[in-house]
């Protein structure tokens, strides 16, 4: 088993006003190469079966657990993701099995990359809700009333909103008042600089009565 040790402790991760981690396990990174057979072609005892392939998260969320509590972390995965050769054959079961392990664990949530558009007979939020037990997290193109009709039929308590709060950094307060959204501008994503970082307008503040 990998022994990292991890000098912060709880207390370290709350003085900054954080509640808790999530680990990344989605998108094609690191840890989700390590998950899907598509990707992972290891022999060694990372490689191979679902519950070897797994062991990488798996240690990665122990090691989390024990520097902050179980209570204070979170696993985020992607089964839809197939970006850059990153696939599994079984994704049922191997996120099945990720699932279960995660709860034999105790964490706080788990996160699920799955957009709101998804059919229901391609969705892995029911299979997952049922092997975790716990809160499960989506996001994926959710808007308010996406949002509120997914927490209502049960398939997530909670949505995350990734895009949304990039293009408006009011969102808090635009969904409260059911008000229009800024358009995001993709092509400023990841290129840096101001624009399409912090320049997307604020409402517009009330007019005084009076």
């Amino acid at each position: 088993m990998i022994q990292p040790r991890c000098p912060l402790r709880t207390a370290q991760v709350s003085a900054p006003g954080f509640d808790g981690v999530e680990i990344h396990g989605a998108n094609g990174f690191l840890i989700d190469q390590f998950l899907r057979d598509g990707a992972n072609r290891r022999s060694d005892r990372y490689g191979g079966s679902i519950e070897q392939r797994a062991r990488f998260l798996l240690e990665v969320v122990d090691t989390a657990i024990d520097a902050f509590t179980a209570a204070r972390v979170g696993v985020r995965v992607s089964p839809h993701a197939r970006q850059d050769g990153i696939d599994d054959s079984s994704p049922r079961e191997t996120y099945r099995y990720v699932a279960s392990r995660l709860k034999a664990r105790g964490i706080a949530y788990l996160h699920l990359i799955e957009p709101a558009a998804t059919p229901e007979d391609q969705r892995f939020a029911p299979l997952l809700r049922e092997a975790f037990g716990g809160p499960i997290i989506l996001c994926g193109g959710f808007v308010r009333d996406s949002a509120w009709q997914t927490i209502a039929g049960g398939r997530a308590d909670l949505i995350a909103f990734g895009t949304g709060y990039i293009a408006n950094p009011d969102l808090a307060e635009r969904l409260r008042l059911d008000a229009p959204w800024n358009a995001p501008d993709p092509a400023t994503f990841y290129a840096g600089g101001d624009k399409g970082y912090v320049d997307y307008p604020f409402l517009a503040p009330a007019t005084a009565p009076g």
